[in-house]
């Protein structure tokens, strides 16, 4: 009888054995899913609560930094409801857009469960305060411009993805440097700068802000002195120019954002323009608001990087 009983005893056990695996795998399974909270240190001192896997996110003028993650966001930035980034549309079609100011009623309206701000003047006063009793809130820097390559790492901190930042952040100096060591033979030495012209104004890119970062510090192409001049005195990513210094610019490539609703042909034809290197020589290159001219980040940077050599190396 003994014998006759061994076997099922053992099968018995087995199957025992096999249900504790089980449960124990959906145990896992579940923590997995419902990983707690991370407690995390923003730039201002604030311990935040991040959500571990946050599904309705708004980071207002930070999408290209999600985009570049993988991550689509719950509103966009926008100005007056319809001016979005429009290079990033590819990406973000149907996401609805919200005022760049960010009401607390339009923020509210879209339910996140996670806040995250660019720099400390997007909360101050008691802006952080108003925010963060909508959902738990993450300030980013503390400057008015931040180095996009620091908050791409920083973001990526927050919504749990730094190695894919550390990834998205190596391949772009890859591109990078391989493009400065294609200019160097094309261009070294020249002098460039980017504009944007709109209907009433010029302005000219900082020297080490937006497009300025990528022309100079990653593609090592020399700055008029009108650039170093406007730039010594201002801290906006694009500070207006009188026309007088546009006559006087001395670059040898002219990169222009073109929003005055007139062709570049027409646009040249002012004889404000007739004296700059770039005009007589023909290296002037036109691109339009659909462009990542005026933004910053690892998409807008990447997309001027190649606007640069497709234009200087046509």
């Amino acid at each position: 009888m003994f014998k006759r009983l061994k076997r099922p005893v053992v099968l018995s056990i087995l199957f025992c054995a096999a249900m504790m695996l089980n449960a124990c795998s959906g145990t896992t399974t579940d923590t997995e899913k419902t990983a707690p909270e991370r407690v995390l240190t923003d730039a201002l001192g604030h311990e935040v609560k991040v959500p571990a896997q946050p599904q309705r996110i708004i980071a207002s003028y930070l999408e290209d930094h999600l985009v570049a993650l993988g991550v689509r966001p719950v509103a966009q930035w926008s100005v007056g409801g319809q001016s979005v980034q429009a290079y990033l549309q590819g990406e973000l079609a149907g996401i609805p857009p919200i005022p760049s100011d960010l009401p607390y009623e339009a923020v509210m309206s879209f339910s996140p469960d996670l806040i995250i701000m660019g720099s400390a003047d997007m909360v101050a006063g008691d802006k952080y305060d108003q925010y963060a009793k909508i959902a738990p809130t993450y300030t980013v820097g503390t400057e008015k411009n931040n180095d996009w390559r620091q908050v791409l790492l920083k973001v990526g901190e927050v919504l749990g993805k730094s190695e894919e930042a550390k990834n998205v952040l190596a391949a772009y100096e890859a591109k990078a440097t391989e493009a400065r060591e294609k200019l160097k033979q094309a261009a070294q030495g020249k002098k460039a700068a980017a504009l944007w012209v709109t209907a009433s104004s010029v302005y000219v890119v900082n020297e080490k802000l937006s497009s300025g970062d990528v022309l100079y510090k990653d593609l090592g192409l020399t700055p008029p002195d009108a650039v170093r001049e406007a730039s010594r005195s201002s801290d906006n990513n694009w500070i207006q120019l009188s026309l007088e210094k546009l006559a006087e610019m001395d670059a040898d490539y002219l990169f222009v954002v073109n929003s005055k609703g007139v062709s570049k042909e027409q646009l040249l034809q002012d004889p404000v323009w007739a004296g700059i290197p770039a005009v007589k020589n023909n290296q002037v290159y036109a691109f339009d608001r659909s462009s990542s001219w005026l933004y910053s980040g690892p998409i807008a940077s990447g997309r001027i990087i190649d606007d640069v050599l497709g234009s200087v190396l046509q």
